[in-house]
């Protein structure tokens, strides 16, 4: 699959390929949603998002680091010799990391506003020293570089049938609603990790602080102030999908069913967090690999009418191709390929 991929984006040289593969195996193992709505692209798109998806895990990681290995100042400069290497790539195509040559690779195919990493790496520089967010107002400042960039720098690989300038604003807003779904699905694993993402004056609204959230994550104790707390913060993640739905319609037909399917999964993590009664302080939201399938699978049927309706139909050869494509993404996303 990695090989069809890279050939059919035109990735050259044994190095370069290398990195790409790289970035893909970061989003295979830890995108889920995500990955699996990239299976729904184009063939020849899918390595660019890849290589989007790849550097910003990286950082995150670094700034996550997970097993406490390192220090904060450790971290920093870590993200600071990441973001030195980025720029060096961005001006040559080159880099250390893998992550790096293959994103800086995909600015320049798809020309990608260098701001836009820039952006992206302020944030996650904040989050060393940023524990929590007093307004909601404060939590979107952070998000422009956190997330609503990810969704800019999607566009030029998506493609647009409107000018891209009118389609931005809704690619920014799907960004962030991915990410305040990701702050609510991950509250309690956030909390060990000394942050808070949902902005205080929110929690407040009903009741809701730190130590409240404390105290329920240590004693896995409910608490009807915290669960009326995150039905807000549902609420006010629902309506920012609102503000990005209709963006779908501006892109590309053949990348459509990949951004629907990603708005329908993710929107179904909101559904799982509320079909479990808000109890993200003590376990985690997903949706099943079942109900992942399923939309796939929807996602396949509406590609295959947009390839009818360009006429890849009425091209024998094409179409064979096309089913082909068609055949080896249903195998994986019935779980013959990555599990994810």
């Amino acid at each position: 699959m990695t090989r069809r991929e890279l050939n059919a984006a035109g990735v050259t040289g044994p190095g370069l390929r290398a990195a790409y593969a790289e970035c893909r195996r970061l989003n295979a193992r830890h995108g889920r949603s995500y990955f699996l709505a990239t299976r729904l692209l184009p063939v020849e798109r899918r390595s660019a998002v890849h290589a989007l998806y790849g550097f910003a895990r990286w950082a995150d990681d670094i700034v996550d680091d997970l097993d406490r290995r390192r220090t904060p100042v450790e971290r920093d400069r870590l993200l600071r010799c990441l973001e030195s290497d980025l720029a060096h790539g961005l001006r040559t195509g080159g880099g250390e990391e893998p992550v790096v040559r293959a994103v800086a690779d995909t600015a320049e195919r798809y020309g990608i506003e260098h701001t836009l990493f820039t952006d992206f790496l302020a944030s996650m520089r904040s989050d060393l020293h940023i524990t929590d967010y007093p307004t909601y107002a404060d939590l979107r400042a952070y998000m422009h570089g956190s997330a609503a960039v990810i969704g800019l720098q999607m566009l030029p690989v998506l493609g647009t049938v409107v000018d891209r300038e009118e389609a931005a604003p809704h690619a920014a807003a799907l960004g962030v609603a991915f990410q305040l779904t990701n702050f609510l699905r991950d509250v309690g694993e956030d909390l060990d990790r000394g942050r808070v993402y949902l902005p205080a004056d929110l929690l407040a609204a009903h009741g809701v602080d730190r130590p409240l959230l404390e105290w329920s994550r240590r004693t896995g104790r409910a608490d009807p102030r915290i669960r009326s707390a995150l039905v807000a913060a549902e609420a006010l993640t629902r309506k920012v999908y609102g503000e990005a739905e209709p963006g779908i319609a501006m892109l590309d037909p053949r990348t459509r069913p990949c951004i629907r399917t990603a708005f329908t999964l993710y929107g179904g993590i909101l559904d799982a967090i509320a079909d479990q009664g808000y109890a993200v302080l003590h376990r985690r939201a997903a949706v099943s690999r079942r109900r992942r399938a399923a939309v796939a699978a929807t996602g396949l049927l509406q590609i295959a009418r947009a390839r009818r309706s360009t006429g890849t139909g009425h091209r024998p050869d094409r179409a064979d191709g096309a089913n082909r494509v068609i055949r080896a993404d249903r195998a994986e996303l019935q779980g013959k390929g990555p599990a994810t």
